[in-house]
């Protein structure tokens, strides 16, 4: 059953696009984060909220279609919004006693304040509560309102971890409990934390996230190579190659041919995407969403809409698997998408930088070696 469907929503400020049209549902038992900037964020939670109204499209709550602004939606529908207010003369208890006669729920107070773990603040005042604590009396508002549909905004920004763990048991048992959850963030981190369905809204539109889940490493930090060698592979039971320098399969394409055993010739498939590494998940970006690469204290890191992840490959092996796909090796610690740069500037004789397109102007170092290899590319003098 669909409890929340967008259809063909869009947005445009003056001359601007803020999102285009785009669809999505969500079902029962389902958790979505869209993964968005600033802007995407506040005018889609407008329309959500009522606050904006739907200009253009429909969205559909638990099967009641809105369009111009929602105004009936809020029985049916939960807020965590980043900016709340609250009742702060009132104890932790008081506050749920008075939820809990506003939503005439019938569930013990005591053991939702057991489930967001305030036992011990139960008849503390809010104001005198850690900005953590007063984040989990939100929650534990949202488990007494019991809503079918939970829309959370950055809903563990600037807490601490005891908060992240009660957050994520609460989508959790949202989600058995046959209910559907949409997280609003500009926090990988966070969308990947409860949630493998990761989409990304912006002025392009809607993209998905491609995320298998991973197992943790014995360190739980960045991608191991071994793990970087399985994703590299076309499939589980593909064999390693014999290595000629670099990764086993850095050579690899759909023109590649070995001989079997029985002196057939099989053809190899070229695994294009990049492997990064996200707390016990794993994204696989495709190479012309990259907008440059990074290499610093040993560590190299994608660009991807303002955000960097960190991959198990070297700046060299990147520059030779994205070579074909327009990327320069602009600076030693530096990759480029020649594709996203904009502008060349020329800040002395000796210091350029490459400027891409994108909503930040980010700006990446271009050196004077380089400067005179990238004109010979465009053909100028």
């Amino acid at each position: 059953m669909t409890v929340l469907a967008i259809r063909q929503l869009e947005s445009y400020s003056e001359h601007s696009v803020v999102f285009p049209a785009f669809t999505m549902e969500l079902t029962r038992h389902e958790a979505v984060a869209l993964h968005t900037g600033m802007n995407v964020r506040s005018v889609l939670l407008g329309m959500l909220t009522g606050k904006l109204p739907v200009t253009g499209g429909e969205i559909c709550i638990n099967g009641h279609i809105y369009t111009g602004r929602i105004r009936e939606a809020a029985p049916d529908t939960g807020f965590l919004l980043l900016e709340e207010g609250h009742y702060t003369r009132l104890t932790v208890k008081e506050n749920l006693r008075f939820y809990s006669k506003l939503y005439g729920s019938g569930r013990p107070v005591d053991e939702i304040i057991r489930m967001v773990r305030l036992d011990t603040k139960a008849g503390v005042r809010l104001s005198a509560l850690s900005h953590s604590e007063r984040k989990r009396v939100q929650y534990a508002r949202l488990i007494i309102q019991d809503p079918q549909l939970l829309i959370c905004e950055e809903p563990d920004q600037n807490v601490d971890n005891e908060t992240k763990l009660v957050f994520r048991r609460l989508v959790q048992q949202v989600c058995e409990s046959g209910k559907a959850v949409l997280i609003i963030t500009g926090n990988m981190e966070t969308a990947l934390s409860v949630t493998n369905q990761v989409y990304r809204l912006d002025e392009k539109g809607l993209q998905a996230f491609d995320i298998q889940a991973g197992e943790e490493s014995s360190t739980g930090s960045a991608v191991s190579e071994q793990d970087a060698d399985t994703y590299r592979q076309s499939a589980d039971e593909a064999e390693p190659l014999p290595e000629e320098g670099g990764h086993p399969d850095s050579e690899m394409s759909t023109e590649d041919e070995l001989p079997d055993e029985a002196g057939q010739t099989l053809q190899l498939f070229r695994f294009e995407k990049i492997p990064t590494r996200m707390n016990d998940k794993i994204i696989l970006f495709n190479p012309p969403e990259i907008d440059y690469v990074e290499s610093s204290d040993g560590q190299t890191r994608l660009s991807i809409g303002g955000e960097l992840y960190p991959t198990a490959f070297k700046i060299n092996e990147l520059e030779e698997r994205l070579h074909s796909y327009g990327f320069f090796r602009c600076h030693r610690s530096y990759l480029v998408n020649l594709q996203k740069v904009r502008e060349v500037i020329t800040f002395t004789r000796n210091s350029y930088s490459l400027v891409l397109d994108d909503t930040a102007k980010t700006s990446v170092p271009l050196s004077k070696t380089k400067m005179a290899e990238l004109k010979e590319m465009m053909g100028l003098k």
